[in-house]
């Protein structure tokens, strides 16, 4: 679907899946506005952007979602160059390799990878009136335990658990924003396993696996493309998507009472109550 005169705003751009998704959008004609924390690989990416975006010359900002007043920089940027923003890919994400709590005071895995996109997406709320939040979760979702009154991290669940409890909390953030804002189409999806520069950290990338398991970024962005591009009619807000077909969430990231908790846990968390 060509996105000409579409504004997209891609977090985590600098490398991975949203460096491949953000190649995509502009090759498609979208205004990109590229986020991440590194500036070196942040310029790497704005350049293999640009070389797609003919007249529409990419943004970049640079943002560390550790730092909650990064994003509210980060805020402050786009709202003094645009009004409305049509697409939010909640896309950056890690896995903190020892139990940390940020200068915010947060598990830093739930921060980067729940909090800071949870304080993007309402503060950019106006913004995003009749457009669409796409949230990158992961299949780890259904190992998450997640405890909404514990999102600083004082019960110590290991790294693993951390990580899973993040992306459950992306499946539960879409599914409650859709009820809230449902002007908004708010999504998640599993982009399937991909070896990326995040693999390589943590360290998953050793792993063997079939070939045909194993996606590129390019494959692993293209849920993200199609959710932002297919028409809203059959989509599902609120939906988990893997593979461009809407699957059924595990059970604790489909309560909504959870997710209501949660939503409310997080507004708490980063002071918008």
């Amino acid at each position: 679907m060509d996105l000409t005169g579409r504004t997209v705003v891609v977090t985590g751009a600098s490398s991975g899946i949203g460096r491949a998704a953000a190649v995509e959008f502009a090759r498609r004609g979208a205004s990109v506005v590229l986020v991440g924390r590194d500036q070196a690989r942040l310029d790497a990416a704005f350049s293999l952007v640009r070389a797609e975006a003919g007249k529409k010359e990419p943004v970049t900002f640079r943002a560390d979602f550790t730092r909650l007043d990064d994003v509210h920089g980060l805020v402050d940027h786009l709202k003094q160059r645009y009004e409305r923003i049509d697409v939010l890919a909640n896309n950056a994400g890690g896995l903190a390799r020892r139990h940390s709590v940020t200068a915010d005071g947060f598990e830093a895995t739930i921060q980067t990878n729940h909090l800071a996109g949870f304080l993007l997406s309402n503060l950019l709320r106006e913004q995003l009136r009749n457009g669409r939040i796409i949230n990158t979760s992961s299949g780890v979702h259904a190992m998450g335990a997640l405890d909404p009154a514990d999102l600083r991290g004082e019960h110590k669940t290991g790294l693993w658990r951390a990580y899973a409890n993040s992306k459950q909390a992306n499946v539960l953030f879409a599914g409650e924003a859709a009820r809230r804002w449902p002007d908004i189409l708010s999504v998640s999806y599993h982009p399937g396993f991909v070896r990326s520069r995040f693999g390589s950290i943590v360290g998953i990338n050793r792993i063997v696996l079939p070939l045909w398991f194993v996606k590129t970024p390019e494959e692993g962005a293209d849920t993200m493309l199609w959710l932002a591009s297919t028409p809203k009619a059959p989509l599902t807000n609120g939906g988990y998507y893997y593979q461009r077909k809407e699957q059924r969430a595990a059970r604790p990231a489909s309560d909504p009472e959870r997710a209501a908790q949660l939503w409310d846990a997080s507004l708490a968390a980063v002071g918008l109550t």
